[in-house]
């Protein structure tokens, strides 16, 4: 799946966020609204990721999605 379509149902796909970094408030996910870039730096912020390894997770997500 592309991040167009993650964008465009990021409700849905942020129960799957919310499972795999559950350290992310609701607050956090709203404000992302389906941004990756928002996404990385909240994971880079909030886990200590380097941004190719928060790369690697979302994509992870987004494949098992």
């Amino acid at each position: 799946m592309n991040w167009d379509q993650i964008e465009g149902n990021w409700k849905q796909f942020k129960g799957k966020v919310k499972e795999k970094w559950g350290d992310l408030t609701d607050d956090e996910l709203d404000e992302i609204e389906g941004k990756r870039d928002q996404l990385i730096g909240k994971l880079q912020a909030r886990y200590g990721y380097a941004r190719d390894q928060a790369e690697k997770e979302i994509d992870k997500v987004t494949q098992s999605w």
